[in-house]
């Protein structure tokens, strides 16, 4: 266990950088820049490739459904957590970096959508590891303000990889390095970009941020009593009722934030028509509302509890979301997005300090693998529906209508959600 009052501040900024490194993946690749140009410029129409991006979507959440809380299991018993996180961030790093491989051309979607699925895969189980750092660094009493810093650096570090993409390659007349814009090279170079910002932002965590000790055991014995651990857990899950009610709560308006984040650029370049220039922009100003509202909802959420948080802002992403859907101009498309960021990030930050204070210290690890899970169960089926949906009615806005429902009933749920541990 790692001695809390012994944490420096420097050691706390170097846990958030990890926030600032990571962002720069789900900002570019997964919601503003790779996925426009993927439905845009590799499916053969807008149409089909949001149904292709839903279904990888979909069956990336699977897999990490799968995966994180068994990980999670094996590594609280297995003692570190830093290279469990380390591996799983090198693989995003590498299919980041791989990304640059896909053509404009239909015959590069299978191997972009691939590609996409492992980065995306291995981006979303590394943060099973990284969130259970946060209870046993934090100063006591400041969990929250602590998650909420991290998102904050996280929104800025996104914000920043972004201008530097918009500012090198996507509206300079001659993009960087001479890339050519002809064989859309200036958009395929995000991948590496964003490999090059996460591999050199992540050090600071590996070099400074305390891990537990190592643990005695083989890992084929860490494996054996991780698994028996989870499913003597599952068995006995009335014994952690809250926190399943939590979970469940979360796990649907989580749910409809993902399918926000995975299609809300393919929704602004495909209903409204902002050019991949206006697009990153639009991602840069939602960033800064989106950092300004974790920085500033961190405070309330020590002070009122995580619970009021999660309240307040997913009841701002209902109201703003459904104007969205029914907006028609380009014009009200900013004027009710750019709002919409306040509330995306304490959503985020709040759960995760809720679930920081819940979890038992024995089964930190484990209880944020069930977090990831409750992120994913069902993260198959908010771009499923969307997918389906649209491809239905042949609307994206009637594809994103799907996202209030899975907002609305997440709200229902979480009034009977108590944030004492």
């Amino acid at each position: 266990m790692v001695e809390r009052a012994a944490i420096k501040k420097s050691v706390l900024l170097a846990w958030c950088s990890f926030d600032w490194a990571n962002s720069a993946f789900p900002t570019v690749i997964t919601t503003f820049v790779f996925a426009a140009y993927f439905t845009k410029g590799v499916s053969v129409d807008v149409t089909t490739g949001t149904a292709h991006w839903g279904y990888a979507m979909s069956i990336s959440a699977l897999i990490v459904a799968v995966l994180a809380p068994i990980l999670g299991a094996i590594a609280d018993h297995g003692g570190r957590r830093k290279p469990w996180l380390a591996v799983f961030t090198l693989i995003c790093v590498l299919a980041s970096a791989a990304l640059w491989t896909v053509e404009p051309n239909a015959s590069f979607a299978l191997l972009g959508l691939v590609l996409v699925v492992v980065a995306n895969t291995a981006f979303e189980t590394g943060m099973v590891f990284y969130n259970a750092m946060l209870p046993e660094i934090a100063p006591p009493g400041k969990i929250g303000r602590l998650s909420g810093w991290g998102w904050g650096f996280g929104y800025f570090g996104g914000l920043s990889c972004l201008a530097l993409v918009l500012v090198g390659f996507v509206q300079a007349d001659t993009p960087w390095f001479g890339l050519s814009k002809d064989a859309a090279e200036h958009l395929r170079i995000t991948g590496p970009v964003v490999a090059v910002w996460f591999g050199l932002f992540c050090l600071p965590l590996f070099f400074m941020v305390p891990d537990r000790p190592k643990g005695t055991l083989s890992m084929g014995e860490a494996t054996r009593r991780g698994l028996k651990s989870l499913i003597g857990t599952l068995r006995r899950v009335r014994e952690h009722g809250m926190m399943v009610r939590f979970l469940i709560a979360r796990m649907i308006y989580v749910d409809g934030l993902n399918t926000l984040f995975a299609f809300g650029g393919i929704y602004a370049v495909g209903t409204f028509g902002l050019s991949f220039e206006e697009l990153i922009l639009f991602g840069i100003a939602m960033n800064v509302t989106a950092g300004l509202g974790a920085l500033a909802f961190a405070w309330a959420d020590d002070r009122f509890g995580p619970k009021v948080v999660i309240m307040i802002s997913v009841t701002g992403l209902s109201l703003l979301g459904l104007a969205l859907v029914l907006a028609q101009t380009k014009t009200m498309f900013w004027v009710f997005g750019l709002p919409l960021g306040i509330f995306v990030g304490p959503a985020q930050s709040a759960s995760r300090s809720l679930m920081a204070r819940l979890a038992p210290a024995e089964l930190r690890t484990e209880m944020f693998g069930l977090f990831a899970l409750s992120g994913k169960a069902t993260a198959f089926l908010g771009p499923a529906l969307l997918a389906v949906v649209t491809e239905a009615t042949g609307s994206q806005r009637w594809g994103m209508a799907t996202i209030l429902g899975f907002f609305i009933l997440g709200l229902i749920l979480m009034r009977g959600v108590s944030d004492k541990k």
